[in-house]
């Protein structure tokens, strides 16, 4: 059971750092990068980053990157939150207007919010984390029953 349980921490392991070499790094040499890249809403999907600290009190590097890593999903998931309230639907309405007036809109963008696929994961020399996450903006607008303007 013990030899069970240490292969899938290492496999856990291997899949997070699978996920920092993708698309173009917010880091360079474990430091945050002087300029950022923006987030950016086109015609298929919606990205935004967020940045997590590290609690430098806790013990292991294991527990401060998964803080700091937890902290930075928050933060690109406010980041989504603002963005996809001001997309513009048919009616010349924002999908916020619309979540006002429909409880089922509002849960499902909450809830496509939650489930944002996270596209990229870096972390720090200080063990802090940012995030990228990626929401398709197209398959929200049909899960919702909306047309984009």
């Amino acid at each position: 059971m013990k030899r069970i349980v240490g292969v899938m921490c290492v496999m856990g392991v291997v899949v997070l750092l699978a996920g920092c070499a993708t698309q173009t790094p917010h880091t360079k040499g474990g430091q945050l990068k002087d300029t950022l890249g923006a987030e950016k809403i086109d015609r298929r999907y919606i990205e935004s980053i967020g940045i997590g600290a590290a609690d430098p009190n806790l013990e292991s590097q294991t527990q401060r990157r998964a803080t700091s890593r937890e902290a930075a999903i928050v933060a690109a998931q406010y980041q989504l939150a603002t963005m996809i309230k001001g997309v513009h639907i048919e009616g010349g309405v924002t999908i916020e207007k619309a979540m006002q007036t429909d409880s089922v809109i509002s849960a499902t963008v909450d809830a496509e919010i939650k489930g944002a696929e996270i596209i990229k994961t870096e972390w720090m020399k200080d063990d802090g984390c940012v995030v990228t996450l990626r929401i398709d903006l197209q398959g929200l607008a049909r899960r919702v029953g909306l047309k984009l303007q």
